[in-house]
């Protein structure tokens, strides 16, 4: 099916992808597949009047009614996730499945939602006075602002918005300049949705096309009462100043660089296929990809061939074909740092297998790469630092606590596991003594998070949460109330303040 095909499926007409001034290039072969319209300064500043408007009307409607608009946008995602897979992929590089399954967390996220809708609790709290009571409710903020990445197109977009819009709040989304389609696509479907829900305010959900200006517009307005930004640690840095310099919220989804403890009490089978997917999938470019291997020294030898051996059997290649389990790089740009990155390694003492250009006849425009492995002798600072790429640093350590010390010192704290069957060990890892991330899993990989828990990390991740559990709290604020239904007028703390 040609790309055209799959756009006009999702409802794209011409002018939505044609004689724009933003280009669109597929990284399957580096070809240009699009030139989308943008948007500028003002443009954003008025869009963020429009969002105004529109949090207005809807904040008024009740939870449960904006949930049958959440729920109405998954039926929408339902009919359209084969094709806006194959954007997902044709666009950001993943493969199919992978696609595939990016549309099914948006799915995912609005069904969590749609039952969130009925469960926006607060609490009752007992008051220290006679006839006083006192709970604490949840009211929306306003307009959120979104600032996705290339890697997670059209996910993020939806763990935002699905839970902003019932909680009573607009939308504004600016995507990554590399993914516009997708965004495009997404916009389509969110029109569909609320032309059948009927009754919800024009500019509920928005998208901003467009590079640096836009994203400066939204992190700078005070009419932007919270923005999530997914990005890198220097991106978030600029963000989360600039926000907090108005007294904004930021949820901040930034580096990751994530580890696997693997003791000598683990089932090898299970942690080499948890491996493959958590260091390979998406080409390493997800932000909770398996960067570094902490494995035991008495394992390393047993575990490290098995590794090498299945990495040589993955296939690599065009992304929409079925089998290949690794497709491109999104960018030549990408691929330099990936270079970079074992260049260092290297100097650095590191012994490195694979990590070469691959498929470069066929797709002289694409950056096709084969996953490296690389030895080190120590957690030198190139291990420290994040490359958006398929490497796998492999450490060794005598006992668990130096491996828990190895695992937490680096600058990000997003995602970790730990492969073992003792439980001591799998509960000392979980506990306040062992990792220091925002996730922890045990005998699974560091990626592949589903919905229902919150998703996010600490250190320069940036402490924010989407998704599931209580993540709804960052698209809503906090009031204390406290009701007197006595005649008199007791004070707290028992302060007495008599007036005759």
């Amino acid at each position: 099916m040609s790309y055209e095909k799959i756009l006009k499926n999702l409802g794209l007409d011409e002018q939505d992808y044609k004689n724009g001034t933003l280009a669109v290039y597929s990284p399957t072969d580096g070809s240009k597949i699009a030139s989308v319209p943008e948007v500028d300064g003002a443009e954003v500043t008025h869009m963020i009047g429009q969002a105004k408007e529109a949090f207005l009307a809807w904040r008024d409607v009740p939870a449960p009614k904006r949930g049958e608009l959440v729920r109405l946008l998954g039926e929408e995602l339902r009919k359209s996730k084969e094709d806006l897979g194959k954007l997902v992929t044709l666009e950001c590089g993943k493969v199919l499945q992978e696609g595939l399954g990016e549309v099914q967390e948006m799915i995912d996220i609005c069904d969590f939602a749609v039952g969130l809708s009925r469960q926006l609790y607060g609490l009752t709290i007992a008051s220290e006075r006679p006839g006083h009571f006192m709970r604490e409710t949840w009211h929306p903020l306003g307009v959120c602002g979104v600032i996705s990445a290339f890697n997670f197109p059209v996910a993020v977009w939806a763990w935002n918005t699905a839970l902003a819009i019932v909680c009573g709040n607009a939308v504004i989304w600016k995507p990554s300049e590399k993914t516009p389609l997708t965004a495009i696509a997404c916009g389509k479907i969110f029109d569909r949705a609320m032309k059948r829900f009927g009754t919800a305010p024009a500019h509920l959900s928005q998208i901003a096309n467009g590079g640096r200006e836009v994203g400066e517009v939204l992190v700078a307005s005070p009419d932007v009462p919270v923005i999530s930004a997914t990005g890198s640690t220097r991106m978030g840095r600029i963000v989360g100043t600039k926000v907090a310099e108005r007294f904004g919220r930021s949820i901040l989804e930034l580096g990751g660089n994530n580890a696997m403890i693997v003791t000598p009490e683990a089932d090898l089978d299970m942690a080499l296929r948890a491996t493959l997917f958590s260091a390979v999938g998406t080409a390493g470019q997800r932000c909770t990809t398996l960067r570094r291997m902490i494995v035991h020294k008495d394992v390393k030898d047993k575990l490290l061939p098995k590794i090498q051996k299945a990495y040589a059997t993955i296939k690599i290649g065009d992304p929409m074909e079925k089998g290949s389990l690794i497709g491109p790089l999104i960018d030549k740009d990408s691929y330099d740092a990936m270079q970079n990155a074992l260049a260092q390694a290297k100097e650095q003492g590191g012994k490195i297998v694979g990590g070469e250009r691959v498929l470069s006849n066929e797709y002289p425009n694409g950056y096709y790469v084969r996953p490296a492995i690389v030895e080190m002798p120590a957690q030198s600072d190139v291990v420290k630092h994040e490359t958006f790429a398929p490497i796998l640093y492999v450490l060794t350590y005598d006992c668990l606590d130096e491996a828990i010390k190895l695992q937490n010192d680096v600058p990000q704290g997003l995602s970790s596991c730990i492969f073992s069957t003792d439980v001591r060990e799998t509960e000392y890892f979980l506990s306040s003594l062992g990792s220091d991330c925002g996730i922890a899993n045990v005998n699974i990989g560091p990626s592949g998070a589903e919905i229902g828990g919150a998703f996010g990390g600490e250190k320069e991740t940036g402490g924010g949460r989407e998704s599931g559990s209580d993540a709804w709290k960052g698209y809503m604020r906090r009031a204390t109330n406290t009701i007197n239904y006595s005649r008199e007028l007791p004070l707290a703390q028992g302060v007495e303040f008599n007036v005759d």
